[in-house]
């Protein structure tokens, strides 16, 4: 008679169990926004935080949010608000970056995807020709 394992013995270790990588994935996304630094401001936080704001108020007497980086648990997450504010912006983006999203503006990611991040880079880009053509930069 084989005795049964208990749900304690039957997990693995919460390392062996991810395999991810979400440091690369983090500093993978961070490393896309880097080019906009300059026009836009790095609001200080948490080492596994970074985002991105207009440098003067714009709306509402407040900066607005162009993209937010957050390692969390399961996934590293590319909060995107072009997207949120801009519905057309949502028609353009490919079905396979679309699969990775959750809401309106937020995308998640648990490995460096070359491909997704080629596709995200190029939906930054014309996220920021928005904010330029709204004069948020």
């Amino acid at each position: 008679m084989t005795k049964k394992k208990s749900v304690a013995e039957t997990r693995r270790p919460a390392s062996a169990k991810s395999g991810k990588n979400f440091p690369a994935v983090f500093t993978a996304l961070q490393e896309m926004l880097k080019p906009y630094e300059k026009h836009l401001k790095v609001l200080p936080y948490k080492p596994e935080f970074y985002a991105l704001v207009t440098r003067h108020s714009v709306h509402k007497g407040k900066p607005v949010w162009f993209a937010a980086i957050r390692m969390g648990k399961n996934y590293v997450s590319y909060h995107f608000m072009p997207v949120y504010m801009n519905p057309e912006m949502q028609k353009r983006i490919p079905p396979e970056l679309k699969k990775r999203m959750q809401g309106k503006a937020c995308f998640n990611f648990s490995k460096v995807d070359p491909a997704l991040f080629k596709q995200l880079a190029d939906l930054t880009a014309a996220g920021f020709d928005d904010y330029r053509a709204l004069k948020y930069v």
